[in-house]
């Protein structure tokens, strides 16, 4: 509990993309604030409309169905913003681009409100493959021109990493950077074989993890066997399946959230290999996404991109490889070296979840999160 807390009658967090459950949003910003005596609502978008408590929070789930992107962004952005005007809080908090306009309505009633940007959007458009290629670049500088406009009006920013932190305060000064660090839990014994196989888990499993490349890197080993957790759609699927070093793969399928931990603890490397792309800034990489952290936390070593950011807490913690996701050999030989050293192994694991326990946790970022809201209130 972090002490000195000014009340507030109301808060709520708006997003109309991500589910009600999402950790980010609901397990780590809206349950701490709640756990800090804010009243906290969260307003969502599923396949089901219902209203509970859980955390101390207040969740409405609207169900409003959509058969396309416009419809999705008019549709939901609509019920949201109606819902939004029901509860009548004084902070508003949204966490989707396309509820920008809802946040400029409300900025108008004179309530205080917060973007939290989860990704470089224009540097996402550029690497949409839904959008035709020839678009991309001019969909891009549309939307960074109409984020220069509105995001200056917005009462404060909240970003997930260092790059868009820093782009984000050139569009207003009151930019604070709260990264997506794992909320800390109760170590369980390690009972993992070391040795037995590497691991990927994933909302989604796509061509941007390169998982091509990690099973071409199983060419030249034995014994080992590449396990995947997550969605996969049909001709990706295919694709993979072509592969000399198929028959090493495990692919299980999507698993719920509480069953990631241990897929994740009964692997010997976890697999976090990004491509360099614009959505993650290239070479520079992002702390928007989890992965990294969710190996760390399990105490299982990360065979990962050698992104500058991503490479810096390999190195400083000694806690796994940084390879060239594009080099097979790069990718094979990091396989093999932990798995035929498994004390090695064991120690760069060790050394993730003692990184994650005393510095790299959502504690560090919940006090942050607790003084912007309190400077906005006293404001």
């Amino acid at each position: 509990m972090i002490a000195e807390i000014i009340m507030v009658n109301k808060i709520c967090h708006l997003t109309s993309v991500h589910p009600i459950t999402d950790i980010r949003i609901f397990e780590k910003e809206c349950s701490s604030l709640a756990a800090n005596g804010f009243d906290v609502t969260l307003i969502a978008c599923g396949e089901t409309a219902f209203e509970d408590i859980k955390n101390g929070v207040k969740r409405i789930s609207l169900f409003v169905p959509v058969n396309n992107r416009l419809n999705r962004i008019r549709q939901r952005s609509k019920a949201v913003y109606k819902k939004a005007l029901e509860v009548d809080a004084e902070i508003y908090h949204f966490h989707d681009p396309e509820l920008i306009p809802t946040g400029l309505k409300l900025r108008r009633k004179g309530k205080k409100v917060i973007y939290d940007s989860h990704e470089d959007v224009p540097n996402q458009i550029l690497s949409k493959e839904w959008i035709p290629f020839y678009l991309r670049k001019i969909i891009s500088l549309v939307y960074a021109k109409y984020e220069r406009l509105k995001l200056k009006k917005m009462n404060a920013l909240i970003s997930v990493t260092p790059s868009l932190t820093y782009r984000l305060k050139k569009l207003n000064p009151n930019t604070i950077e709260i990264t997506n660090y794992p909320l800390i839990e109760e170590i369980q014994p390690d009972n993992r074989k070391w040795g037995k196989s590497i691991c990927f888990t994933g909302g989604g499993i796509a061509k941007q993890w390169m998982h091509a490349n990690v099973i071409k890197a199983l060419d030249s080993t034995d014994g080992i066997t590449y396990e995947i957790a997550g969605n996969i759609d049909e001709a990706y699927f295919r694709e993979l399946a072509k592969l000399k070093s198929w028959s090493k793969v495990n692919l299980i399928g999507k698993i719920p959230f509480n069953q990631v931990r241990t897929f994740i603890s009964n692997s010997s490397v976890g697999i976090a290999l990004n491509d360099y792309n614009a959505n993650v800034g290239f070479k520079m990489g992002s702390l928007g996404n989890t992965k990294l952290f969710e190996y760390m936390q399990a105490g299982t070593p990360v065979i990962c991109t050698d992104f500058i950011l991503w490479k810096e807490i390999i190195e400083k913690y000694n806690c796994g490889i940084c390879v060239n996701p594009r080099d097979i050999s790069e990718i094979s030989n990091a396989i093999q070296y932990l798995f035929y050293n498994p004390k090695i192994a064991k120690k760069m694991g060790n050394n993730g979840r003692n990184a994650i326990n005393n510095s790299l946790n959502w504690r560090s970022q919940e006090i942050k999160l607790i003084k912007l809201y309190n400077i906005l209130i006293e404001s």
